[in-house]
Protein backbone atom coordinates (compact mmCIF):
# COMPACT_ATOMS: atom_id res chain seq x y z
CA UNK A 1 0.00 0.00 0.00
CA UNK A 2 1.17 4.04 -0.61
CA UNK A 3 1.05 5.66 2.21
CA UNK A 4 0.63 9.29 3.43
CA UNK A 5 1.75 10.95 6.28
CA UNK A 6 -1.17 12.36 8.70
CA UNK A 7 0.20 14.82 11.59
CA UNK A 8 -2.60 15.19 13.99
CA UNK A 9 -1.71 18.33 16.20
CA UNK A 10 -5.01 18.16 18.18
CA UNK A 11 -6.51 14.74 19.85
CA UNK A 12 -10.19 16.73 19.36
CA UNK A 13 -9.46 17.03 15.22
CA UNK A 14 -8.53 13.90 13.84
CA UNK A 15 -9.39 12.33 10.35
CA UNK A 16 -12.87 11.60 10.81
CA UNK A 17 -14.80 11.38 7.92
CA UNK A 18 -11.57 12.43 5.55
CA UNK A 19 -9.72 9.21 6.62
CA UNK A 20 -11.99 7.28 5.22
CA UNK A 21 -12.12 9.01 2.00
CA UNK A 22 -8.39 8.23 1.03
CA UNK A 23 -8.65 5.43 2.45
CA UNK A 24 -11.22 4.59 0.06
CA UNK A 25 -9.07 6.17 -2.72
CA UNK A 26 -6.24 4.01 -2.12
CA UNK A 27 -3.95 5.42 0.69
CA UNK A 28 -2.90 3.59 3.65
CA UNK A 29 -2.86 6.43 6.34
CA UNK A 30 0.07 6.72 9.09
CA UNK A 31 -1.01 8.89 11.93
CA UNK A 32 1.61 10.67 14.09
CA UNK A 33 0.40 12.76 16.92
CA UNK A 34 3.05 15.09 18.64
CA UNK A 35 0.86 15.98 20.90
CA UNK A 36 1.00 12.88 22.30
CA UNK A 37 4.56 12.59 22.12
CA UNK A 38 5.12 11.02 19.08
CA UNK A 39 8.39 12.36 17.33
CA UNK A 40 8.30 13.75 13.43
CA UNK A 41 10.54 12.30 11.11
CA UNK A 42 13.37 14.15 10.00
CA UNK A 43 11.92 13.58 5.92
CA UNK A 44 9.50 11.99 4.02
CA UNK A 45 11.09 9.26 2.56
CA UNK A 46 8.84 6.23 2.20
CA UNK A 47 5.17 8.54 1.80
CA UNK A 48 3.39 9.31 -0.93
CA UNK A 49 1.55 12.12 0.55
CA UNK A 50 1.62 14.67 3.79
CA UNK A 51 -1.76 15.51 5.61
CA UNK A 52 -1.49 18.14 8.33
CA UNK A 53 -4.86 18.46 10.22
CA UNK A 54 -6.08 21.07 12.64
CA UNK A 55 -6.35 22.51 15.97
CA UNK A 56 -6.49 24.87 18.77
CA UNK A 57 -2.99 25.89 18.64
CA UNK A 58 -1.95 28.99 16.83
CA UNK A 59 0.28 29.11 13.47
CA UNK A 60 1.95 31.90 14.83
CA UNK A 61 4.32 32.44 17.85
CA UNK A 62 2.97 33.08 21.27
CA UNK A 63 3.83 36.59 23.06
CA UNK A 64 6.82 35.46 24.31
CA UNK A 65 8.03 34.53 20.86
CA UNK A 66 7.78 30.82 21.29
CA UNK A 67 6.37 28.42 18.93
CA UNK A 68 2.24 27.61 18.76
CA UNK A 69 3.33 24.35 19.59
CA UNK A 70 6.76 22.76 20.74
CA UNK A 71 6.34 20.46 17.22
CA UNK A 72 5.59 23.24 14.77
CA UNK A 73 9.28 24.03 13.75
CA UNK A 74 10.19 20.32 12.75
CA UNK A 75 6.47 20.69 10.61
CA UNK A 76 6.85 23.83 9.01
CA UNK A 77 10.00 22.15 7.87
CA UNK A 78 8.57 18.97 6.93
CA UNK A 79 6.03 21.54 4.66
CA UNK A 80 8.50 22.90 3.03
CA UNK A 81 10.37 19.60 1.72
CA UNK A 82 6.94 18.16 0.50
CA UNK A 83 6.53 21.14 -1.44
CA UNK A 84 9.89 21.52 -2.74
CA UNK A 85 9.92 17.66 -3.14
CA UNK A 86 6.99 17.37 -5.06
CA UNK A 87 4.62 14.95 -2.71
CA UNK A 88 1.07 15.54 -2.45
CA UNK A 89 0.18 18.08 0.54
CA UNK A 90 -3.32 18.62 2.11
CA UNK A 91 -3.64 20.90 4.93
CA UNK A 92 -6.92 21.42 6.98
CA UNK A 93 -7.67 25.01 8.80
CA UNK A 94 -4.66 25.18 11.16
CA UNK A 95 -2.30 22.55 9.07
CA UNK A 96 -3.37 25.07 6.29
CA UNK A 97 -1.67 27.82 8.00
CA UNK A 98 1.31 26.05 8.73
CA UNK A 99 1.64 26.06 5.38
CA UNK A 100 1.49 28.79 4.48
CA UNK A 101 3.81 30.37 7.09
CA UNK A 102 6.05 27.81 6.40
CA UNK A 103 6.64 29.70 3.23
CA UNK A 104 6.87 33.25 4.76
CA UNK A 105 3.13 33.44 4.70
CA UNK A 106 1.59 35.22 7.17
CA UNK A 107 -1.42 34.39 9.74
CA UNK A 108 -2.88 36.28 12.64
CA UNK A 109 -5.79 36.36 14.67
CA UNK A 110 -8.77 37.57 12.52
CA UNK A 111 -9.64 40.91 12.48
CA UNK A 112 -13.10 39.89 11.19
CA UNK A 113 -13.63 38.14 14.29
CA UNK A 114 -14.35 34.01 14.60
CA UNK A 115 -16.12 32.14 11.74
CA UNK A 116 -18.06 28.97 12.88
CA UNK A 117 -20.39 26.75 11.78
CA UNK A 118 -21.93 26.07 7.88
CA UNK A 119 -20.92 28.71 5.38
CA UNK A 120 -20.08 28.40 1.56
CA UNK A 121 -16.74 29.81 -0.26
CA UNK A 122 -16.39 30.82 -3.51
CA UNK A 123 -13.73 29.60 -6.31
CA UNK A 124 -11.93 31.78 -8.46
CA UNK A 125 -10.99 31.38 -11.60
CA UNK A 126 -7.68 29.81 -11.19
CA UNK A 127 -9.49 26.67 -9.95
CA UNK A 128 -11.09 26.16 -13.30
CA UNK A 129 -7.56 24.83 -13.99
CA UNK A 130 -6.60 22.90 -11.23
CA UNK A 131 -6.67 18.90 -10.27
CA UNK A 132 -8.46 18.71 -7.10
CA UNK A 133 -10.57 22.09 -7.26
CA UNK A 134 -11.90 21.96 -11.25
CA UNK A 135 -14.73 19.55 -10.08
CA UNK A 136 -15.90 21.26 -7.02
CA UNK A 137 -19.03 23.30 -7.43
CA UNK A 138 -18.78 27.17 -7.25
CA UNK A 139 -19.87 27.75 -4.23
CA UNK A 140 -18.96 24.66 -2.21
CA UNK A 141 -20.55 24.08 1.01
CA UNK A 142 -17.54 24.02 4.16
CA UNK A 143 -17.54 24.11 7.88
CA UNK A 144 -15.49 26.88 9.39
CA UNK A 145 -14.21 26.82 12.88
CA UNK A 146 -11.49 29.59 13.45
CA UNK A 147 -10.59 32.55 14.94
CA UNK A 148 -7.33 33.52 13.25
CA UNK A 149 -6.90 33.12 9.42
CA UNK A 150 -4.05 33.52 6.62
CA UNK A 151 -4.26 37.42 5.88
CA UNK A 152 -1.04 37.10 3.57
CA UNK A 153 -0.58 34.22 1.33
CA UNK A 154 3.00 32.89 0.64
CA UNK A 155 4.67 34.37 -2.50
CA UNK A 156 3.74 32.49 -5.84
CA UNK A 157 0.40 30.91 -4.22
CA UNK A 158 -2.58 30.87 -6.71
CA UNK A 159 -5.87 31.73 -4.56
CA UNK A 160 -8.38 29.01 -5.29
CA UNK A 161 -11.08 29.92 -2.82
CA UNK A 162 -12.62 32.97 -1.06
CA UNK A 163 -15.03 34.82 0.82
CA UNK A 164 -16.46 38.08 1.80
CA UNK A 165 -14.97 38.18 5.01
CA UNK A 166 -11.70 35.58 4.85
CA UNK A 167 -10.42 36.14 1.32
CA UNK A 168 -7.76 33.44 1.77
CA UNK A 169 -10.12 30.13 2.20
CA UNK A 170 -8.43 28.01 -0.12
CA UNK A 171 -4.98 28.33 -2.17
CA UNK A 172 -1.99 26.34 -3.75
CA UNK A 173 1.52 26.13 -3.21
CA UNK A 174 3.38 24.64 -5.88
CA UNK A 175 2.12 22.21 -7.97
CA UNK A 176 0.95 19.71 -5.52
CA UNK A 177 0.61 21.49 -2.37
CA UNK A 178 -3.16 22.58 -0.55
CA UNK A 179 -4.18 24.30 2.11
CA UNK A 180 -7.76 24.91 3.42
CA UNK A 181 -9.16 27.71 6.00
CA UNK A 182 -12.40 25.40 6.49
CA UNK A 183 -12.96 22.00 7.69
CA UNK A 184 -14.09 18.91 5.37
CA UNK A 185 -13.07 16.28 8.13
CA UNK A 186 -16.06 16.79 10.88
CA UNK A 187 -18.48 14.56 11.45
CA UNK A 188 -21.56 15.82 13.65
CA UNK A 189 -19.83 14.16 16.82
CA UNK A 190 -16.65 15.86 16.19
CA UNK A 191 -18.53 19.39 16.05
CA UNK A 192 -20.81 18.32 18.96
CA UNK A 193 -17.34 17.83 21.23
CA UNK A 194 -15.93 21.18 19.90
CA UNK A 195 -19.46 23.15 20.52
CA UNK A 196 -19.55 21.49 24.72
CA UNK A 197 -18.68 24.25 26.94
CA UNK A 198 -17.38 26.37 24.05
CA UNK A 199 -15.41 29.59 25.08
CA UNK A 200 -15.69 30.81 21.27
CA UNK A 201 -19.50 29.87 21.42
CA UNK A 202 -19.56 31.87 24.77
CA UNK A 203 -17.82 34.78 23.17
CA UNK A 204 -20.16 35.23 20.08
CA UNK A 205 -23.56 34.48 21.57
CA UNK A 206 -23.86 30.87 19.83
CA UNK A 207 -26.64 28.36 21.05
CA UNK A 208 -24.30 25.26 20.70
CA UNK A 209 -27.16 22.78 20.32
CA UNK A 210 -28.27 25.71 17.35
CA UNK A 211 -24.93 25.46 15.89
CA UNK A 212 -24.37 21.54 16.30
CA UNK A 213 -27.75 21.24 14.46
CA UNK A 214 -27.42 23.46 11.64
CA UNK A 215 -23.56 21.48 10.62
CA UNK A 216 -25.47 18.12 10.87
CA UNK A 217 -28.13 19.72 8.24
CA UNK A 218 -25.31 20.31 6.22
CA UNK A 219 -23.08 17.13 6.22
CA UNK A 220 -24.74 15.36 3.19
CA UNK A 221 -23.95 18.29 1.37
CA UNK A 222 -20.46 18.64 2.29
CA UNK A 223 -19.88 14.85 1.88
CA UNK A 224 -21.17 15.57 -1.33
CA UNK A 225 -17.82 18.01 -2.40
CA UNK A 226 -15.39 16.50 -0.60
CA UNK A 227 -15.46 12.85 -0.57
CA UNK A 228 -14.62 13.37 -4.44
CA UNK A 229 -11.81 16.04 -3.83
CA UNK A 230 -10.04 13.74 -1.25
CA UNK A 231 -10.45 10.63 -3.63
CA UNK A 232 -8.57 12.88 -6.23
CA UNK A 233 -5.90 14.20 -3.68
CA UNK A 234 -5.61 10.18 -3.19
CA UNK A 235 -5.48 9.50 -6.92
CA UNK A 236 -3.01 12.56 -7.26
CA UNK A 237 -0.48 10.68 -4.36
CA UNK A 238 -0.84 7.60 -6.33
CA UNK A 239 -0.03 8.62 -9.77
CA UNK A 240 -3.49 7.93 -11.07
CA UNK A 241 -4.52 11.69 -11.87
CA UNK A 242 -2.91 13.95 -14.80
CA UNK A 243 -2.35 17.63 -13.25
CA UNK A 244 -0.29 18.74 -16.13
CA UNK A 245 -2.47 21.29 -16.19
CA UNK A 246 -0.55 23.45 -13.32
CA UNK A 247 2.59 24.59 -14.76
CA UNK A 248 5.62 23.67 -11.77
CA UNK A 249 6.82 26.73 -9.85
CA UNK A 250 9.94 28.30 -11.88
CA UNK A 251 11.05 30.48 -8.89
CA UNK A 252 13.10 29.03 -5.80
CA UNK A 253 10.69 27.74 -2.94
CA UNK A 254 11.79 28.11 0.50
CA UNK A 255 13.76 25.61 2.37
CA UNK A 256 16.62 25.17 0.20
Amino acid sequence: MATALVIENDPTDDLRRLGEWLTEGGLDLWVLRPHAGDELPADLDGYVALVVLGGEQQAYPQADGSPGAPWFPALEGLLRKAVRQRIPTLGVCLGGQLLATAHAGQVERSPSGPEVGPAVVGKRDAADTDPLFRYVPLMPDVLQWHSDEITELPHGATLLAASTRYPHQAFRLGDRAWGLQFHIECDTAMIADWARDSDLLAELGYDPELVVAACDRVMADVEEVWQPFAIRFAALALGELDDATIPRPSLPLLGH
